[in-house]
């Protein structure tokens, strides 16, 4: 059955939308069920900014000659648009959820930038489903870098913190 969109399914779809900027989420889906033929199924998806990188001003097409500075500035992109992700000491979230990096609000941080952690230290907690859930440091070594601020929303597979 298909069902003419009322103006609270607008407002909701709205609604979602800007829960999907307000906590940084790249794609959110929800189905309502209004009665047994009578349903409401949205998906909203945004997409990542992608980084272009350009040498310089665009050349008018009669005056098109190779320029010699672009391979060197295109071949420095890769490093300046490193993914975390990707590092090797990359500790990634398991789940979604939201991010804290202390036990509780005036806490010292369970982390800092240059601490030695061990495998199985507690790194910081994502709260998901109200269950905290304490993520462990998968190995022994320095935290590098801190990817996530505290109470920020974090989907799976988000890179949390580098650990060398």
């Amino acid at each position: 059955m298909t069902k003419k969109p009322n103006e609270n399914d607008v407002v909701f779809i709205q609604a979602l939308a800007e829960l999907l900027s307000a906590q940084g989420l790249t794609e959110i889906e929800v189905n309502r069920l209004y009665g047994e033929d009578n349903s409401l199924n949205v998906r909203i998806s945004k997409m990542q900014n992608v980084v272009h990188m350009a040498a310089a001003p665009a050349a008018p097409l009669a005056a098109a000659a190779p320029a010699a500075p672009a391979p060197a500035t295109l071949a420095e992109a890769p490093a300046a648009i490193e993914d975390p992700a990707a590092h090797p000491g990359a500790v990634t979230s398991p789940m979604v959820g939201t991010v804290y990096l202390q036990a509780e609000p005036g806490s010292p941080p369970f982390i800092t930038i240059g601490a030695k952690v061990s495998e199985g230290d507690t790194i910081l907690i994502i709260e998901a489903m109200k269950t905290m859930n304490q993520i462990p440091a998968p190995k022994a070594g320095t935290v590098m870098r801190i990817l996530v601020e505290d109470s920020a929303a974090v989907e799976f597979g988000s890179p949390l913190v580098i650990i060398e």
